[in-house]
Order: structure tokens, then sequence, then C-alpha cells
């Protein structure tokens, strides 16, 4: 189905899972938000690859952690474009180590970039959803919110409060004709590895016990978020869609 003509705003799209979505969602039609908040060349580049499959491209600075920057966001998407339909909470960020070596600051700052920026962008996008009676929220969580792994622990806090905000959300937003679900990929290999000091160690053992015999790739994250948004998935509602080739089935 197409999205012709309909506006997302993605954060963190400037890389990664990101970055893949947004050119995804540009194929079909879509005009696309991307984010950044330090890396401008890679939103740049994703805004030139948006257009050169026929969507047409903003690139705003803003650091989602904060409110303002948050809402100042939707807003300049809707500004530019006219509206926002669609909204991909996708940012992410975290210091990796021990929850006993974590402090108010880290705190602070992975729950807010991870979670509440969410919270704060739908509230924005709410209003232009409404009016048109139909919007699409789609966050990205993972498997670290409903199991332990190394030096995840206040990022997989905040992966659990995003599958629990997007069940709040999809209720109370159902109504309006918007629909807000979660996708919880698995190892997807992309630059965000390689902050983690085991990063070697997590790629071998995940395509050692993933079933399907490989990683998840960005592009199939996306394809998968492209399909949320469409009516075909209308009826989805408040779920977390695991896409990880099995992984998760095994102990």
């Amino acid at each position: 189905m197409t999205l012709a003509g309909k506006t997302a705003v993605i954060t963190g799209s400037g890389r990664g899972i990101g970055r893949a979505i947004a050119l995804e969602l540009a194929s079909r039609g879509c005009n696309i938000a991307v984010n950044y908040f330090r890396r401008r060349q890679a939103a740049e580049e994703t805004a030139h690859e948006v257009e050169a499959r026929g969507g047409k491209a903003i690139v705003v600075k803003a650091h989602v952690g904060e409110e303002e920057h948050i809402r100042q966001l939707v807003r300049t998407a809707a500004e530019h474009f006219g509206s926002v339909d669609i909204f991909i909470g996708n940012a992410a960020s975290g210091v990796l180590k021990p929850a006993m070596e974590q402090g108010a600051k880290e705190w602070d700052w992975t729950l807010n970039i991870n979670a509440r920026s969410i919270l704060f962008g739908v509230q924005e996008a709410f209003p232009y959803m409404k009016a048109r009676g139909w919007g699409r929220v789609v966050t990205i969580t993972s498997i670290g919110s409903v199991r332990v792994l190394p030096e995840y622990s206040l990022v997989g806090v905040s992966k659990a409060a995003i599958e629990a905000l997007t069940r709040y959300l999809a209720v109370e937003l159902a109504p309006y004709g918007i629909t807000v679900n979660a996708i919880s990929p698995g190892v997807v290999e992309t630059e965000a590895l390689n902050f983690f000091p085991s990063k070697d160690v997590i790629i071998a053992n995940a395509k050692r016990r993933t079933p399907a015999g490989r990683l998840v790739t960005p592009e199939e994250v996306a394809r998968i978020v492209a399909w949320l948004c469409t009516d075909d998935a209308a009826m989805i509602v408040g779920q977390t869609i695991v896409v990880d080739g099995g992984y998760a089935l095994l102990a």
C-alpha cells in the first residue's frame, strides 16, 4: 500500500535502523523529517537518499531527550510539510555498564532519549493525527526489555519502559484512528554495536544461536515498520512484534 503524501518524523534517523526506516518510507511516498543530534553529515546523506527515492526531506537537529527539542522537531515537520502522520520512536542512547555503576545523570540521559522522547513526541504529533482521523506510531525496542544482557542495564530498563508506554498510548489513541505498536529486532549489525565492549562476542553468539542462521538487517526491520504504517495493519494495536530470526526462542 502506498503512503504517498504522508509525513513521517523519525527520531535518530541519520544512521542505522532509523536511516533504513527513512529510506523505506520514502520509497513508499512519504515526506521525511530526518532527525540527528551530533552527525549532521550522516543526516544530510540520508535526506539526499530519501529524495533520490522520490520523497521529500528536511534535516532537523534536535536533542530528543529534551522535551522542547522533541516538540520542536514535530512542529518543524508539520510546518514544513503541513502535518505529521507517522511518528517513529527510534532514537537510542545509553551508558553501557552494570546497573550498580550507573548514576542519576546516566539514568536521565538514557531514559529521556530512549523513552521519554516518545511520549512528548507523540503528544505533539497527536493533534495533527487526530485532525485527519489517521496516524501511526511505531517504537523500536529490543530483547533487552525482557532479558538481561551484558552492559545493557539502563538501556534495557528504557526498552521495557518503551514497551509499556506503547501499550498505554495504543489504548488511548486507537479511538482516533491512530495505531501504536513496537518492534523488537534481534541483534542488528549497525554502528551502535561499536559502543559495546563485547561487540565481537555479541555478534558471534547471535549468529550462532539464531535459527535463521544470520542477523536481522536494518532493511528488514524497516519493511516491517512500513507495513505497520499501512491500513493493512490497522487492527494491530499495542503489540510488540519480534523480528529476530528466532533468536529469542532459545534459552
